[in-house]
């Protein structure tokens, strides 16, 4: 489903401000593997994301989705199979259009890539909306189980961060994606909030069989979550685990792995500080 091979990117080459953020990274995913991402901050985890979503071209390498050769595919055209959550719920959506014209603006996108005039149809879908679709938008919402269906004509920017973020997963995933990218997409909302996000994404993405890639600093997630769990450091996979090995292992020995690996212990203060936090309440 997924191949990455080999890539590398050097942000500022050549200058003081030189960064190696990916460097020689290779990663397969089959179809429908759900893997969790874990590293220190600066390890390559969102620079991971923006090079298979296109936000630049990696320095060498190649990136095949579902088959296509997407290495240098535009941004925008690799966002018509590609969803992406962030971990600032104000991103994704268009806060002053409603619930039901950001639904429409998703629907359209992906559904339809071959339209040329895409940002025209886009424009006037908001008068447009057909019977039904506001259907199939009404009973998608219906299923987050946040009354958001009966708020359709609601202006996003007016709802809370935990609605938002589920309508923007929503969104990402009213078309099926071949590839869902989650990046930290619950760290900004609070424990109960987070925890009805996390649950719905997980019935979306098993439902829908999509293949998905989530960063996460929450080390009980990184295990419970999906099928796989990789650790990133100075721009490389350090470790992938999964099957039996990955259903026996603790949070303490996935930190002692990370030390194997990388040379060095984690040094990350909101994972250790997770991770602490979840022995104390074992």
């Amino acid at each position: 489903m997924l191949e990455i091979d080999s890539i590398c990117k050097t942000f500022h080459p050549g200058t003081v401000n030189e960064k190696r953020a990916l460097v020689d990274l290779s990663l397969h995913l089959a179809d429908g593997d759900f893997a969790t991402i874990v590293g220190s901050n600066g390890a390559g985890k969102s620079t991971l994301f923006n090079a298979i979503a296109g936000s630049f071209l990696t320095d060498s390498g190649t990136i095949i989705l579902d088959g296509q050769d997407i290495t240098f595919l535009p941004e925008h055209k690799r966002s018509r199979v590609i969803g992406r959550l962030f971990q600032d719920p104000l991103m994704g959506t268009a806060p002053h259009m409603t619930i039901e014209e950001n639904l429409s603006i998703a629907y359209l996108r992906a559904s339809d890539p071959q339209k040329k005039s895409l940002g025209r149809r886009i424009a006037q879908s908001f008068t447009t909306i057909s019977k039904k679709d506001e259907e199939l938008f009404r009973e998608k919402l219906s299923l987050l189980d946040m009354g958001l269906e009966d708020r359709m004509s609601t202006q996003v920017g007016l709802l809370s961060g935990g609605q938002r973020q589920a309508l923007t997963l929503l969104m990402a995933t009213i078309v099926t994606p071949k590839l869902l990218l989650l990046d930290e997409h619950t760290a900004a909302l609070d424990p109960a909030t987070a925890a009805k996000v996390l649950e719905l994404t997980k019935k979306i993405v098993e439902e829908k069989h999509i293949t998905c890639l989530m960063v996460t600093h929450n080390m009980t997630q990184a295990l419970e979550m999906g099928n796989r769990t990789l650790m990133m450091d100075s721009g490389r996979i350090v470790l992938d685990v999964s099957g039996v090995e990955r259903s026996q292992m603790t949070v303490q020995d996935l930190l002692e792995k990370f030390a194997q690996r990388a040379g060095e212990k984690l040094d990350n203060d909101r994972i250790l500080l997770s991770s602490e936090k979840q022995g104390a309440g074992a």
